[in-house]
């Protein structure tokens, strides 16, 4: 009778296990250092060797030269274990042994000494079928069995095992098998069975594993009895119902050239061809999903399930895009795979989810519609013909000494930067720069204040008066610091409210705001220097 690759190939000691090192090493040495426990939990995705390790250890154990990491396999207990008639190790479906009962007749089980081999095994799959009642029943005998007793409760759904029976047991996590990993043992299986298969073909059957060596091997598996003793991609693509970097390569094409009819043109093919929507959608967000780690990564990944030349094709076709944008395409395309999970009409989502990822490459980013805001005063100035304010003249002081255009530096960079922004009529600026901190660190000018100054030291020429001011050109960066102490004012403090009042009024970011908004009127001007 045929056996399937699976389980023909299926690995039989620990140097034959992939992709679960930390499990092999970990349960290696336990054995060698005979620090062997009583309760073991073996949780994971499917196919990723949970049951397999299982009947490995049991073999460590009971190997007739053993306990031993890497046991004999020609002893009687090795071929009884692997052929799964050992008497003395029980493998229990809970799925279909999930009651009371059945627990209470392995907890009677369990009293009795093995018939021959040195430990009596108990594998129990599916263990978070097993009902509260029954874990409960079996809770005093897995916290101090027998010596002679070992428990492995393997398991996809960890978070199901009670947590009195979790602490009870060592937990094993056997994480998802690397998609190289998985594409050499099928090359190594391959050429075992005499098959030829290019790394193209073997791709899209490992991509269809998902991570799971069974799923991989059980559909190469189906791909030799399609192709035979040649495998075709294209055939094992459409045995598999994958789709190709070509179709999908097609809805990128669209939401780059922003067409739409290209986009009802691909639904209408896969409805033709007779292709699942929902897979298909599935497929697309997997293929965002690369497109976006192929740009942040910006060269060849495990991290993406694909052959080398299908990552070279992704790179160049990620280039297109910005990060910004695939992750909205990435978003876009979740949502539609899950609307088309209970959708009535699948085609009719699917054809206004990929519309969407058009006009969304159509969307204007924040920055660009910010700075957008920020051009138009000026737009609508010159339209306006609107006469520029006249510089503000202030009355000249009381005082007899002559007011000068450039003041002498003091040597306080707040006081002298405040005048240069001053005289630049940059007064909101120069105002924040007394509450300020300033600090000069190689080409950089670190200023710090409170959230609120430094919002008003977001103008542009600011980089431009400093540099200025101190004679070679500065870089200003801000940081938000609300412990800074204002400095007392020098030409400022004692300037008349109504004076103050006026230059407030005549700042182009006032008559600005006046002109859009007619009705409003200005109450009070508080200085806040004072």
């Amino acid at each position: 009778m045929y056996q399937v690759i699976a389980r023909k190939y299926r690995p039989q000691n620990f140097d034959e296990l992939i992709g679960q090192e930390h499990v092999q090493k970990t349960l290696s040495n336990a054995i060698e250092s005979r620090r062997i426990a009583h309760g073991y939990i073996f949780s994971g995705q499917r196919g990723t060797g949970k049951t397999t390790v299982a009947r490995i250890l049991a073999r460590c154990l009971n190997c007739v030269n053993g306990p031993l990491a890497k046991p004999c396999g020609v002893c009687s207990s090795c071929l009884e274990i692997t052929a799964g008639n050992s008497p003395d190790v029980i493998e229990i479906d809970a799925a279909s042994n999930r009651g009371i009962n059945e627990m209470r007749e392995i907890r009677e089980n369990v009293r009795y000494r093995p018939a021959r081999d040195r430990y009596k095994v108990f594998i129990v799959d599916e263990a978070h079928q097993i009902t509260k009642e029954a874990f409960n029943a079996l809770l005093k005998t897995l916290e101090e069995p027998p010596e002679w007793v070992v428990f492995i409760l393997c398991t996809t759904e960890a978070a199901e095992i009670p947590i009195t029976i979790a602490s009870r047991c060592q937990h094993f996590n056997f994480r998802s098998v690397e998609f190289a990993q998985i594409m050499a043992r099928m090359a190594y299986i391959a050429k075992e069975e005499g098959i030829t298969a290019d790394d193209e073909a073997l791709s899209v059957i490992a991509q269809a594993g998902e991570g799971s060596v069974r799923d991989s091997l059980s559909a190469l598996d189906q791909a030799i009895a399609c192709c035979g003793n040649t495998l075709s991609v294209e055939t094992v693509r459409g045995l598999l119902g994958m789709f190709g970097l070509q179709s999908l390569d097609a809805v990128s094409s669209a939401v780059s050239n922003r067409d739409g009819a290209a986009m009802l043109d691909i639904v209408q093919d896969l409805e033709r061809n007779g292709q699942s929507l929902q897979h298909f959608s599935r497929e697309l967000s997997r293929y965002w999903r690369n497109l976006l780690v192929a740009k942040i990564s910006g060269k060849i990944t495990p991290l993406i399930a694909a052959s080398d030349a299908e990552q070279k094709s992704l790179l160049a076709t990620s280039a297109n895009f910005s990060e910004e944008d695939l992750t909205r395409y990435l978003n876009l395309s979740l949502d539609l795979y899950k609307a088309l999970q209970s959708s009535l009409q699948p085609r009719l989502h699917l054809e206004l989810g990929l519309i969407k990822l058009v006009q969304a490459g159509k969307l204007q980013s924040i920055e660009e519609a910010l700075a957008g805001l920020g051009a138009a005063p000026k737009v609508v100035t010159q339209r306006a013909a609107a006469p520029r304010p006249e510089p503000l003249k202030v009355a000249p002081p009381k005082a007899p000494e002559p007011v000068v255009a450039v003041a002498a530096p003091t040597g306080d960079l707040r006081q002298d930067l405040h005048d240069a922004l001053r005289r630049e009529k940059l007064d909101f600026s120069a105002d924040a720069i007394l509450h300020a901190a300033i600090e000069e660190r190689g080409a950089e000018l670190v200023i710090r204040a409170s959230k609120m100054r430094l919002m008003s030291l977001k103008d542009p020429k600011l980089a431009d008066v400093a540099s200025k001011l101190l004679g070679r050109p500065l870089r200003i960066k801000t940081e938000i610091d609300d412990t800074v102490k204002a400095a007392v004012p020098v030409k400022t403090a004692s300037e008349p409210a109504n004076e103050v009042r006026e230059r407030a009024l005549s700042h182009p970011g006032v008559k600005r705001f006046q002109e859009l908004f007619p009705d409003a009127q200005v109450r009070t001007v508080r200085n806040l220097n004072e």
